[in-house]
């Protein structure tokens, strides 16, 4: 049972505005995104990148580095904050992105991303957004800190639900 419902919000975009309506985007507003990564998304990703670190394969490895268990690749997680942006902002470019890794991530958390605007400027005919970029795991473990920069077609939210500052 406890499975059946970890694996439910395997892809759940947990966003909480109350309406569904056409949405557009204002600073302090956030769009979230959970996901728990499990042994297939390491492989899939290590096949991609070709990063296959034995921390992340192997249990003993990862245990002599330091760690609980096998890690989940960092950049694999950080690649949430490209799925809020093109989920939410159809066209968008991501421009750049600083992280600063807090806590490893394990597989089988449940890893909430978040993204909270914090400059929006008009630029010919898009928007260039600033955003806080954060990570969270099992509640509120902050586990990646970051920045997003990225080039908006329109501040409209294709999903349309974001959390709005009050």
């Amino acid at each position: 049972m406890i499975k059946r419902s970890l694996l439910s919000i395997h892809n759940a975009s947990l966003r909480g505005f109350s309406s569904t309506a056409s949405c557009l985007l204002k600073v302090g507003d956030s769009l979230k995104h959970t996901r728990i990564f499990s042994n297939e998304d390491l492989v899939k990703y290590a096949k991609v990148t070709f990063d296959d670190n034995p921390v992340h394969f192997d249990t003993e490895s990862a245990r002599n580095a330091g760690f609980e268990d096998r890690l989940v690749h960092g950049m694999l997680v950080s690649s949430l904050f490209s799925r809020i942006l093109s989920s939410n902002f159809p066209g968008a470019i991501h421009v750049s992105q600083s992280l600063h890794f807090k806590l490893p991530v394990y597989i089988g958390e449940v890893i909430v991303a978040e993204m909270k605007a914090f400059t929006l400027r008009k630029i010919n005919n898009k928007y260039l957004a600033k955003f806080s970029a954060r990570c969270f795991k099992n509640g509120d473990l902050l586990a990646l800190d970051g920045e997003t920069v990225a080039i908006l077609p329109s501040l409209a939210v294709a999903r349309a639900q974001v959390h709005h500052s009050e």
